[in-house]
């Protein structure tokens, strides 16, 4: 194909030169927001009388044309076009001839690109927050199903005091409803048009760019041309907020993976959702959240990478910035891939709620209600901790749990031990004494339930 930047050289690249340079291999995904752009930018010339309204209805209709018949496979995108605003401009042009040289008057690829990768990565944002929901929904269910499911908490990996299992998922809805905050915070800052800042330095033509902007509903439009075409911020954020995103589906995978394995068995995945081993027929793999939790570092160096092609760029638009497509298009379609997988794992998710009250009692984590008792009782917290400690002790040599252990020694440690002692060190009381706001408690857990859902109602 022509090059269509052919004059000041002969347009005559090496081959190998071209496929370097070329971009067309990933850019083509943009091919529906860069004629949404074209069409607009035909309209804001035609309203400005820099070309007929004429010129302009033939320039629309034959772009329309064109992004249907890539839609439906009638035209396939010539991969030996530079980008895809090369090929949609030469289709164009073959169709409608001189008219489609016209398109790209007062404007440069620089602030075209710059326009079709806002356009796209606004879709996409909006595509991942669905996903997202979608996943604060399942999660949610869940917790809600298993509001009252006694669980070991942890610190340090170390059963720590007694929780509800709803209570621990709803910290991941927490944590994507954050994530989801940030998306649609970072889309706003992307919601600013650059179409019209040309190369670098705006036009000689009379443009109306709030015009052209408002076709394409963008609420703004950049108000300095050197950033407008040199702006790279929108991608590094998106970026970022898609790295945390994925991190807290890693923190949950790791959970998963954990709480599936034949140590913990307090879940278990359905096959749709787990593979066998080749060699080992016992095998049920989690899979699915192996690879989750390792394409986050793959998101990681799709941001790290962005920053480092960014960081010693003189303004305005270099060629280096052609990078700024296979990452994050990278990170919008794996974290895509990863909620769209997630969802219905979490949703078909078998819970195994008698293997998790038995690891809540194996591991004592009663033990500082049982102080508490005694505190309550008028001995001194230190006092009552170390008798709890001892007791704890004994149980564990003697293979008791504090909920098995005869009254009569308790009694052995302190007097002030009643049989009342046992309401208050079962578990499922312990964990609903435990009723402040944000609580584990069963009444805190469907507060925090009914605040998710009014969340996701906004």
């Amino acid at each position: 194909m022509a090059k269509m930047w052919a004059g000041r050289t002969s347009g005559e690249v090496s081959a190998i030169a071209d496929r370097f340079n070329a971009s067309i291999g990933f850019d083509k995904r943009m091919y529906k927001e860069d004629i949404e752009g074209s069409i607009a930018h035909a309209k804001m010339l035609a309203k400005q009388g820099i070309i007929e309204k004429a010129e302009a209805d033939i320039l629309c209709d034959s772009l329309q044309e064109i992004s249907d018949d890539i839609t439906q496979g009638k035209l396939v995108i010539d991969e030996s076009a530079e980008d895809i605003h090369m090929f949609v401009e030469a289709e164009l042009t073959k169709r409608v001839g001189d008219v489609g040289k016209k398109l790209h008057t007062a404007r440069s690829r620089n602030d075209q690109v710059a326009l079709d990768m806002r356009m796209h990565l606004m879709n996409q944002t909006d595509e991942i927050i669905e996903k997202t929901k979608s996943l604060i929904e399942a999660l949610t269910d869940k917790a809600a199903e298993y509001k009252s499911a006694i669980m070991p908490g942890y610190t340090h990996l170390q059963r720590a005091q007694p929780i509800m299992f709803g209570h621990h998922l709803l910290a991941y809805s927490m944590m994507l409803l954050r994530d989801i905050d940030r998306l649609q915070d970072c889309k706003k800052r992307m919601n600013v048009s650059p179409i019209g800042c040309c190369a670098l330095a705006g036009t000689t033509y009379d443009t109306d760019r709030d015009y052209e902007a408002a076709l394409l509903g963008f609420d703004e439009v950049a108000m300095n041309s050197l950033d407008g075409v040199s702006d790279r911020d929108f991608v590094l954020e998106l970026l970022f907020d898609i790295a945390t995103l994925m991190a807290h589906l890693s923190r949950l995978s790791e959970e998963i993976i954990l709480w599936s394995s034949w140590e913990f068995s307090f879940v278990e995945l359905s096959d749709a959702f787990t593979t066998g081993s080749s060699i080992m027929p016992q095998k049920k793999n989690s899979d699915m959240a192996e690879l989750v939790r390792g394409k986050t570092g793959r998101v990681y160096g799709d941001l790290i990478g962005m920053f480092t092609a960014l960081k010693g760029l003189p303004l305005a638009y270099n060629k280096d910035m052609q990078e700024d497509k296979e990452g994050v298009f990278d990170a919008c379609d794996t974290v895509q891939m990863a909620l769209a997988v997630f969802a219905p794992m979490i949703a078909t998710m078998k819970v195994k709620t008698e293997n998790m009250k038995k690891a809540a009692q194996r591991g004592f984590i009663n033990a500082t209600d049982l102080a508490d008792y005694l505190t309550k009782k008028g001995l001194p917290f230190r006092s009552s901790y170390k008798i709890s400690g001892e007791i704890v002790a004994y149980c564990i040599d003697n293979g008791y749990v504090l909920e098995t252990l005869p009254l009569e020694k308790y009694k052995e440690y302190s007097d002030l031990f009643e049989e009342d002692l046992y309401e208050d060190i079962d578990l499922l009381a312990c964990a609903n004494r435990r009723n402040s706001k944000g609580g584990t408690s069963t009444k805190s857990v469907e507060e925090q339930i009914a605040y998710v859902k009014e969340k996701l109602n906004e």
